[in-house]
């Protein structure tokens, strides 16, 4: 087989993968080089730009529609990607979504969807822009895993910041109950228990619900946490 041929070869498995196991992560898993650095460059690659186009089909695009369907206000989508969740929340009249996202690509996503531009924001979720109580709620799925120890508490502290009420944010929890910890199989990503997660979260919130997703894979299963700010 020429080099050409082996290079064509090796890219079209590439993307095979990433379209494959974007959510399920079922591909095997990687050695990290460096746990302290959160693996970014996935979100400015226009082919998984278009796995997130179907992320959560059947559950949690469907869950979080029940959570806000009784919101009302501004509420904050983190980590928004392309936006589809942003469309999909649009048909609840009594709130105004807006989003953020690191990444300019996705946030043209977004745009080139029909998402006004004063609603999207590019920006790192662990030092938002926006004043304090800026928004009645927020929400994110599928991304706080994503970042370093150090980035998941600057995260959830700057949510608690820009909001005024309750946050929505679902995870994956290792099937085994146990701290599995930071690994690698598409992008990399922590993978430990309910008990791990509650624990960052009640560093700011007294009160965290915590409800099944359907979402699941070979080695994690959904779960919301649902962090409530107290008398306020």
């Amino acid at each position: 087989m020429s080099k050409i041929m082996k290079t064509l070869f090796r890219k079209i498995i590439s993307i095979k993968d990433k379209i494959l196991f974007p959510t399920s992560r079922e591909s095997p898993v990687k050695p990290l080089l460096d746990p302290s650095q959160q693996d970014l460059d996935l979100y400015w690659d226009p082919d998984y730009a278009q796995v997130l186009e179907a992320w959560g089909e059947g559950n949690t695009w469907e869950e979080i529609q029940f959570l806000l369907v009784n919101c009302k206000g501004k509420i904050l989508d983190i980590a928004c990607g392309t936006g589809r969740t942003m469309e999909i929340l649009s048909g609840i009249r009594e709130i105004e979504l807006h989003g953020c996202d690191i990444s300019d690509l996705l946030i043209g996503k977004a745009v080139e969807r029909g998402i006004r531009n004063d609603l999207l924001t590019i920006c790192d979720a662990t030092q938002m822009e926006f004043p304090d109580k800026y928004f009645d709620y927020a929400y994110s799925i599928g991304s706080l895993e994503h970042f370093t120890e150090e980035g998941i508490s600057k995260f959830i502290a700057e949510c608690y910041r820009v909001t005024k009420t309750n946050s929505f944010h679902m995870l994956p929890i290792s099937r085994s109950g146990k701290n599995e910890g930071w690994m690698k199989t598409v992008q990399s990503f922590h993978n430990n228990s309910t008990d791990w997660w509650l624990d960052k979260f009640k560093t700011l919130y007294n009160t965290v619900y915590v409800l099944d997703s359907k979402w699941n894979d070979a080695i994690s299963v959904g779960r919301w946490f649902i962090c409530r700010k107290d008398g306020e």
